[in-house]
């Protein structure tokens, strides 16, 4: 079948459009207006209760969490990461995991800090979130050029969109706080990361797709799409 992305410029969704244009898998997109608040409509709702951005409709139906989307992606068609049997899977599994869980969940706390704490504390949260997320870049930045802790050094997939996106979103957002703490610079393996993953064709795709600019994972700058809204 023809996949179907329900996605929004420069969201999360921007991770399983990589995959699968990376894959050259058949899909479609349709759009989530954010402005308009489609992200709560009840058709929206039917297809993820909680709201959320990406959901890609499959033959088993409608997957959401981007980090469920990509692993059923690699194992369904491979290509994504490494194959179930396949020596480096449990290093996939667990940095896909901790991507998801720890520091893109740590992401979601920053832009939305408001619904997590009274507006007198948010610059408060704001900074620890930020020192969280540098010490997880720290370390990710210590694994990125290696081949037996990282997979796809020698192959770009999941791990590098996923890693490639979070570092875009570091430089841009929120909108209304100063980011001096974050400087790809700091990270030379995940400079280099976003390097090689700027030169692939499907980036090319994203950025006209979603209005990303030349460089928009090593010196972002705010998208201008051709429909929909980032926020």
């Amino acid at each position: 079948m023809t996949y179907v992305l329900h996605y929004a410029p420069d969201n999360a969704s921007l991770i399983v459009r990589l995959a699968l244009e990376h894959r050259g898998l058949p899909y479609r997109t349709a759009l989530v207006d954010r402005a308009a608040r489609a992200q709560d409509s009840a058709a929206y709702r039917r297809l993820n209760p909680n709201g959320l951005i990406p959901v890609l409709e499959t033959p088993q139906g409608p997957l959401f969490e981007t980090a469920a989307i990509l692993l059923w992606l690699n194992d369904t068609h491979g290509g994504l990461g490494p194959d179930p049997d396949a020596p480096g899977r449990g290093a996939f599994l667990k940095w896909l995991f901790y991507l998801s869980n720890t520091t893109h969940a740590l992401f979601r706390q920053l832009f939305y800090t408001h619904r997590y704490i009274g507006a007198d504390h948010v610059a408060a949260l704001r900074d620890g979130l930020a020192r969280q997320i540098a010490r997880s870049f720290a370390t990710l930045d210590t694994l990125a050029d290696d081949p037996a802790a990282w997979p796809g050094t020698d192959m770009p997939g999941a791990l590098d969109f996923y890693l490639s996106a979070l570092l875009r979103w570091s430089a841009l957002y929120p909108r209304d706080w100063d980011r001096a703490w974050f400087a790809l610079s700091d990270y030379p393996a995940l400079h280099d990361l976003c390097t090689r993953i700027e030169a692939l064709p499907c980036t090319a795709v994203l950025q006209r797709a979603e209005g990303l600019g030349d460089t928009p994972f090593t010196a972002p700058q705010p998208p201008n799409p051709p429909e929909g809204s980032a926020t």
